[in-house]
């Protein structure tokens, strides 16, 4: 087994959370008067808001730059992008902005889900969120660590955002039916307060230990021949998802326009205030505190080193902050430029498919053009862990390039299932979890 030395006995008692995180929940407070809105009918046609699509389809473009990092760039087999001792401000930003893709990609999803309520009704969704969620799992496990690895036999399994999802719509299928002020109560304890948990560890020989990291520490397992790495702990998610669901009454478009607007920007510059004054004066909300480094710009990067495994409070503050900012400044006729991505933001799962296997071949190929044989990207382990690609990978301009041509690639693929799928959701019930 493979994971980091626990201590049995470190279990503090958290007595109570910083006084300036009760500002937190203050300004949360203000979302209840969301729930003050005339009563929605069930079965109601919705219209879909294009700033959702925009949001989620802009998001989905960043995240393949992520992805492409991690196939093609040669300083990944060496370290984080995030390493202040060794990154460059550009390498930092490159990773740093794709933070915001999986904060982003769980939120919308418990927005749709509420729209989809609209729509169907809560037996339909809760129905659909759990028959989709177990989905979403199989999906992680079987087909994405198969385009991550093309390897049948299943040596690794990295248990990401795709998961992470399946398993909060599954809880989201049951926590529709509670009343929705305590949905947003909920939502917000788990944001706000799974920090105070940090410091609870579970002792290596407990059966209690894989539950505990499914739920808030990233470990990594061996199972037999397989390893299996929890990356992505699902109790701060799980609190993403039902405020994601909350706020899904402001997107339905009966909803009116400008308090939609005022409350999306109120709420989005809320989280970045809070963000500041959490981490300026070291109060609560990440793990790792910053810290004054050799010049500015470093400083200011080390300000914004936030922990996405669990991802803190801090780093949830300052990633769905702007995108709610986003959000409220989106809903504008669309030109060429934002329905082009909209396409994307569409169709995310047959992107999220199609965009890792195509890295992977391309990777493949890039491999075998530096000399490399092909079987040495058929993986026992994540890409950058992977002795036999020693000496493979090419400089972050190349790597944008790449990153850009796969955008290119992808966009009249992801265009034609689009109309695809519009065009036949009706006649095909499968194409709902596509």
């Amino acid at each position: 087994m493979i994971h980091k030395t626990i201590e049995a006995n470190s279990i503090p008692i958290v007595i109570g959370i910083k006084s300036q995180i009760i500002v937190f929940l203050m300004h949360s407070a203000t979302l209840t008067r969301v729930h003050a809105t005339p009563a929605i009918d069930v079965g109601r046609k919705v219209k879909r808001l294009t700033s959702i699509d925009l949001l989620r389809g802009a998001i989905m473009i960043i995240m393949a730059l992520d992805h492409v990092r991690d196939y093609f760039h040669r300083d990944v087999f060496f370290y984080s992008p995030t390493d202040l001792t060794q990154t460059s401000v550009p390498l930092f930003f490159t990773r740093w902005i794709t933070h915001y893709c999986a904060p982003v990609f769980v939120f919308l999803a418990g927005v749709s889900a509420y729209l989809y309520g609209v729509k169907k009704g809560k037996a339909a969704l809760s129905f659909f969120l759990w028959t989709r969620g177990a989905w979403l799992i199989l999906v992680e496990l079987f087909v994405l660590s198969l385009f991550k690895t093309f390897n049948p036999s299943y040596p690794y399994f990295n248990l990401q955002v795709i998961w992470a999802i399946g398993i909060c719509m599954i809880v989201l299928s049951s926590l529709i039916y509670l009343n929705a002020r305590l949905i947003l109560l909920i939502a917000v304890l788990l944001i706000a307060g799974h920090n105070l948990l940090d410091g609870v560890h579970v002792p290596n020989d407990s059966s209690f230990l894989f539950i505990w990291s499914v739920v808030h520490e990233v470990r990594q397992f061996t199972i037999g021949p397989c390893v299996v790495n929890v990356q992505y702990p699902v109790l701060a998610w799980i609190g993403v998802i039902l405020l994601g669901y909350y706020l899904g009454r402001l997107f339905d478009p009966a909803y009116d326009p400008v308090k939609r607007k005022n409350q999306l920007l109120q709420m989005g510059v809320g989280a970045i205030v809070l963000f500041v004054l959490l981490r300026s004066e070291h109060w609560y909300g990440d793990p790792v505190d910053w810290s004054m480094q050799k010049n500015a710009i470093f400083s200011l990067l080390s300000f914004l080193n936030v922990n996405k495994y669990p991802p803190s409070l801090l780093y949830i503050l300052v990633t769905l902050g702007p995108a709610l900012i986003f959000l409220a400044l989106a809903e504008k006729p669309v030109n060429k430029l934002t329905a082009r991505i909209s396409v994307f933001g569409r169709v995310p799962m047959f992107y999220y498919l199609m965009h890792l296997l195509l890295i992977h071949l391309a990777a493949l190929l890039g491999a075998i053009l530096q000399g490399f044989k092909l079987q040495d990207m058929i993986l026992t382990k994540a890409v950058y862990n992977s002795p036999q690609l020693k000496g493979y990978g090419y400089n972050l301009v190349i790597v944008y390039v790449i990153w850009i041509a796969l955008v290119l690639v992808l966009y009249p693929l992801c265009k034609w299932f689009d109309h695809y799928k519009r065009a036949n959701t009706g006649r095909y019930w499968w194409l709902s979890y596509l």
